[in-house]
């Protein structure tokens, strides 16, 4: 069995904000990252990337309307940066707080100037653990922001397209950005659940072949994925049906259409989810069915060799008993104790009364067919 389904189970937990705590607040764990900004500046006609630490002076950089940008944000160690989101891009408090608190559920949400937006991007570690890492996006005319908690390169599709641009990705505006980096995304799960199809035809050829204890413990770890990637396709599908929905002119009718498409991508994935499940649900019941039988065998096996020899423990009981037909002190008979016991070759015909017993239940067994 490959090493995904034989992985631990890596449980990740999320600082909740304090009971009672105001909303807005912006949150920076201690082992946050510091920020890697990455400016992708492009048009029909040209192309330019600009890394920095600070987005102290981007509003100047994005007052050039004859270009897209999309601002590429990895690690959250800078209130300053935050501030200066707040204080040049009117974003607000609340959604800088959904951006730093990254449990987030899939969703979009419209402000005056700027659409927000939350999806969870799936994928594995070098440890083959699945990882469920939450992307932020802030729409505004011109340009996209993504947010990310860690520095993994999961977006390098959208950044191999923008380089070669080639197709609708360097002239359709910012909100087609968003679109393709949503669109690698659901592309992931696509990806996911077919490695986890692959992991159940292997446990269904290994139930097949020679079932052991450790299938059990496989299937449960595909199960839990499904549940886990079920949790961020649900919500998904809500969120391009909201964004097909919205009436905001940041997204154009040229990007809808795509969305559109990527919504019924997401109808997909959760019928592949469901079907999935219940292959796991049906292999799972037929591997404690292949156990079942399995004891059912060695029960019967035992039930067998228990009703050959409970005729002959019954007789050598009996025998056991010692009941003298005389005395062995005063020589006086008694008749109603056993005659065989001092019968000569007693032993042998005894031993050949059981064996006939035991030839004869057999006999019946195997007519009964107990031993197919």
């Amino acid at each position: 069995m490959g090493k995904r389904i034989k992985s631990k189970r890596k449980r990740k937990h999320y600082a909740l904000p304090v009971v009672g705590s105001s909303p807005g607040q912006v949150y920076i764990d201690e082992h946050s990252l510091i920020p890697k900004v990455t400016i992708h500046a492009f048009n029909a006609g040209e192309y330019k990337i600009e890394e920095t630490s600070s987005i102290e002076h981007l509003s100047k950089v994005l007052s050039d309307k004859s270009l897209t940008f999309w601002v590429d944000i990895r690690g959250f160690k800078s209130e300053a940066m935050f501030e200066t989101l707040t204080r040049d891009f009117n974003v607000n408090k609340l959604v800088l707080e959904d951006i730093t608190r990254t449990y987030q559920r899939p969703k979009q949400e419209e402000y005056d100037t700027y659409v927000f937006a939350v999806s969870r991007m799936l994928f594995f570690d070098e440890e083959n653990n699945l990882e469920n890492e939450q992307i932020s996006f802030i729409l505004t005319d011109n340009a996209v922001f993504t947010f990310q908690e860690g520095y993994e390169n999961c977006l390098d599709p959208v950044r191999n397209r923008l380089k070669a641009g080639k197709g609708n990705i360097r002239v359709s505006g910012s909100s087609y950005i968003m679109y393709a980096i949503m669109d690698v995304v659901i592309d992931k799960y696509f990806e996911i659940l077919n490695i986890w199809g692959e992991d159940l035809d292997q446990i269904e050829d290994r139930l097949i072949d020679k079932p052991d204890r450790s299938i059990m413990y496989d299937i449960q770890a595909v199960k839990r994925n499904l549940i886990a990637i079920r949790r961020v396709a649900w919500p998904e599908r809500d969120k391009l049906n909201d964004f097909l929905r919205s009436d905001s002119p940041l997204i154009t009718d040229q990007t809808k259409l795509y969305i559109r498409d990527a919504y019924d991508h997401c109808i997909q994935i959760i019928d592949i989810v469901e079907s999935l499940k219940e292959i796991s649900a049906s292999n799972l019941d037929m591997y404690l069915s292949i156990i079942s039988n399995r004891m059912n065998e060695i029960m019967k096996v035992l039930t067998i060799m228990s009703s050959i020899f409970i005729p002959l423990t019954f007789i050598a009981g009996i025998y056991g008993m010692n009941f003298a037909r005389q005395d062995p002190v005063t020589g006086k008979l008694m008749p109603d104790n056993m005659p065989e016991l001092y019968a000569q070759h007693g032993y042998l015909y005894t031993m050949i009364i059981m064996v006939v017993i035991a030839v004869i239940q057999v006999i019946y067994f195997w007519r009964k067919g107990w031993f197919k």
